[in-house]
């Protein structure tokens, strides 16, 4: 796929986790990372896709911390426990992948105390115990695993050449060491808890595996009474935009979930629209959604693609795909990154471009090989590594991020963009939760301000087929 290089004028900035192999450009300037470049960002788009492991998509990226190799060929070795021996990392031209197990359990099974070893093992674990939807978080085994498969420009050209043009970003850890639900929570909320009392944000307990899950209503107490709905009663980021006037919105692409609801291992897909709260639609659930009148805020995907060609973007935008475009295994590779190059070529082709920035990234690491073994900064995080991109005109051009990244930069990036660096804090929010720590403030994550150049000029679109 060749890039149709437009030139677009005026235009918004657009940040996304998609890169290509290209020579690393020296660190910024302390200039082009100053805070007042920032505000050249008027609107901000995070676009979440499903179940890649950075290696598995940007393991041979020249310049990125790629699978370790010696003389080309890979020196890791992942045990098989099934079959004996290892397997290292492969080349996989397959567009249909099965990916392995991917909860709680598994990441810790996968890191193997720093070995980065277990993916193998896993994989093989979880299919023979399994019945329903083969993709449960802990259901995604099977006899021949290809976790250590990965995909390069041959598969994934268009996101090979964003991370070329733009910024990739081969630090960015999931921010919870778990599945979907928790990841996507940890999006919009920096937190991932389970209510025992609506509308009591003390009452919430850390979960990083268990929260109440959206498309399952939780029981009563003593399981007496007809079951009470999930309420996410804890601080979430729209919240504060509400506070500061910063319109946000929430798309979500109709059709069915791209995973399980539960991890019975008899899961079922549920439906995914504005309508129905579930996985990859947890805003309905939060108390601070409901209460601020903004549960109009959820809505179609083809409303984002109107706003995006007619310039009426809001500030923040989170964008989630439906079972079919979302690379979720077992869906096609192919399919999501056509989907993911429509929506950034609606940004682009639109006014909004010049004032924009697209994160894009995969929530979890579905099981897939990666060597890197992920920074612990609290009880629960960060996860695996997972490929990041940021696309915009004031991105820096073939940049390769090496700082250590997870979706709480985008929290923070939103803050100090829109919110004059407020934080999701309960001793300054004025909504006092029992979050374990405010993870915008934690000291080892970077700044997305190092993947701009706000003195450049505005570049131009990168249109690709």
């Amino acid at each position: 796929m060749r890039p149709l290089i437009r030139s677009a004028g005026a235009f918004a900035v657009l940040l996304a986790c998609l890169c290509s192999g290209a020579a690393v450009v020296p660190a910024p300037s302390r200039a082009a990372a100053q805070p007042d470049g920032i505000f050249k960002i008027k609107h901000i788009v995070i676009i979440m896709q499903e179940n890649r492991s950075f290696d598995s998509y940007f393991g041979t990226f020249p310049g990125a911390d790629g699978i370790p190799m010696r003389n080309g060929v890979p020196i890791a070795c992942a045990p098989d426990p099934r079959n004996g021996g290892c397997q290292k990392p492969y080349h996989d031209s397959n567009d249909v992948n099965r990916g392995g197990p991917h909860g709680e359990s598994s990441a810790v099974a996968d890191v193997n105390g720093g070995a980065m070893n277990g993916f193998i093992s896993q994989a093989e674990q979880g299919g023979p115990n399994c019945t329903g939807f083969s993709t449960d978080p802990r259901c995604a085994g099977h006899a021949h695993p290809d976790v250590m498969g990965y995909h390069d420009q041959r598969e994934i050209p268009n996101y090979w050449a964003y991370a070329r043009h733009f910024v990739l970003q081969d630090r960015m850890f999931e921010p919870n060491a778990s599945w979907s639900l928790p990841a996507h929570l940890f999006m919009v909320s920096e937190w991932s808890a389970f209510c025992s009392q609506p509308d009591s944000p003390m009452s919430c307990v850390n979960a990083l595996q268990n929260p109440a899950r959206p498309g399952r209503p939780k029981l009563r107490p003593h399981r007496l009474g007809p079951p009470m709905p999930p309420d996410y009663a804890w601080t979430d980021l729209t919240y504060l935009l509400h506070q500061h006037h910063v319109s946000w919105a929430y798309y979500i692409f109709s059709g069915l979930e791209p995973d399980t609801e539960d991890d019975t291992m008899n899961g079922v897909q549920g439906r995914l629209d504005p309508k129905t709260p579930g996985i990859w639609n947890p805003l309905p659930w939060f108390d601070t959604v409901r209460d601020d009148g903004e549960l109009g805020n959820i809505k179609d995907i083809s409303t984002f693609t109107q706003a995006a060609r007619s310039g009426t973007l809001p500030a923040v935008s989170w964008i989630c795909p439906d079972s079919v475009h979302s690379e979720h295994p077992p869906a096609a590779v192919s399919t999501g990154q056509a989907y993911v190059t429509s929506l950034i070529n609606a940004v682009m082709q639109g006014p909004d471009w010049q004032s924009t920035a697209i994160f894009l990234a995969w929530d979890d690491w579905g099981g897939f090989y990666d060597h890197v073994v992920p920074p612990v900064v609290d009880q629960n995080g960060y996860g695996l590594r997972v490929p990041g991109i940021v696309i915009s005109p004031y991105a820096r051009s073939g940049y390769i991020d090496h700082q250590t990244l997870s979706f709480d930069a985008y929290v923070k990036f939103i803050e100090d963009d829109f919110l004059g660096g407020a934080r999701i804090d309960p001793r300054t929010d004025g909504r006092p939760d029992p979050r374990p720590d405010v993870r915008e403030n934690v000291s080892i994550l970077g700044d997305l301000r190092r993947d701009f150049d706000f003195s450049q000029r505005p570049r131009p679109p990168l249109l690709l087929r």
